[in-house]
C-alpha cells in the first residue's frame, strides 16, 4: 500500500505539458535568447566530462579485476 502511495505522489509531482511551457518561458526571460545556447553548451560539456570520468573509472576497475585474476593464476 505504501509503495502505491509513493508512486502516486511521484506521478503527481512530475510537471505536465503546461508546466513545462511555463518553465521554458521563465528560463527564456531569465537568461535571454542569446545566453541559452551558451548555457546548453555548458550543460553538454558537463555531461560529456561526467561520461568520460565514468568510463575511466569503469576501465580502471576492469583492469584491476583482470590483474587480480592473472595474479591468482600465476600463484596457483
Amino acid at each position: 500500500m505504501l509503495l502505491l502511495i509513493n508512486n502516486a505522489v511521484l506521478l503527481l509531482s512530475m510537471p505536465g505539458g503546461s508546466e513545462w511551457i511555463l518553465i521554458i518561458l521563465i528560463v527564456l526571460l531569465m537568461f535571454g535568447g542569446k545566453k541559452i545556447p551558451e548555457l546548453m553548451r555548458g550543460v553538454g560539456r558537463g555531461i560529456r566530462e561526467f561520461n568520460d570520468a565514468k568510463s575511466n573509472v569503469k576501465s580502471e576497475i576492469e583492469e584491476g579485476i583482470k590483474e587480480k585474476d592473472t595474479k591468482k593464476e600465476v600463484t596457483q
